[in-house]
């Protein structure tokens, strides 16, 4: 079965086609664009792209595979309404998948993922051979509990190495292999797609204004 799969809760926009056979997951055509504030813009035409490389047209898919984060707002809402919106359009399921379930699920022993979450910040977890043992949460980097973690891997791994002093072992971004993969089960299965819930993790950064103050005392 075909799958498309979409992520862009870090600064990576990935969209890829794979083949989820009976016992392995393939990945056949991928573009990955790392531009954290062009999601947007990018992950329309990348889904074009990897089917016409993967030689499908979008009746051929069976379901569609979405990082649900956790991720900015802006970011992170753009690749899982477009996902949603596929999905809609094929009348095909739409499963979720973390997205540092994505970075963590080969990384051996115990490790942390974490990824950019800007204003000085990662989304972070824990992981004990690809099993999520703690988060996903969001924290200052020096914040992190690290007993017992022996490497990290994630842009925000990498970007505060200093602070966390690990070992750099792992992806930057969420492979898409390796969102196919969590996903595989629920393709084979046929199982009911899903309602996709975002993992922002804290409020976005706009808000609605609060009511007028009046002018006159």
């Amino acid at each position: 079965m075909l799958v498309m799969v979409l992520d862009t809760a870090t600064a990576a926009v990935t969209a890829a086609l794979a083949r989820v056979g009976d016992d392995e997951v393939t990945v056949l055509a991928e573009r990955v664009t790392v531009d954290a504030r062009g999601a947007g813009e990018l992950l329309a035409p990348q889904i074009v792209s990897v089917l016409a490389d993967g030689g499908a047209a979008p009746g051929d898919l069976a379901a569609i595979v979405a990082g649900v984060g956790p991720g900015p707002f802006t970011g992170l809402r753009a690749g899982m309404v477009t996902a949603t919106a596929l999905g809609h359009a094929l009348a095909i399921p739409v499963y979720g998948v973390c997205t540092l379930d994505a970075i963590g699920l080969r990384l051996p022993g115990r490790a942390l993922v974490a990824t950019d979450a800007r204003r000085k910040e990662v989304y972070w977890a824990v992981y004990s051979g690809g099993a999520r043992l703690a988060g996903p949460e969001v924290a200052n980097p020096a914040a992190v509990a690290l007993d017992g973690i022996e490497r990290a891997a994630g842009d925000g791994a990498e970007k505060y190495a200093d602070v966390f002093a690990l070992a750099i072992d792992g992806p930057r971004y969420p492979p898409a292999l390796a969102l196919a993969e969590l996903a595989a089960e629920r393709v084979r299965s046929k199982a009911p797609g899903e309602t996709l819930t975002p993992l922002y993790l804290r409020r976005p950064d706009a808000a609605l204004p609060g009511a007028r103050k009046p002018a006159l005392p």
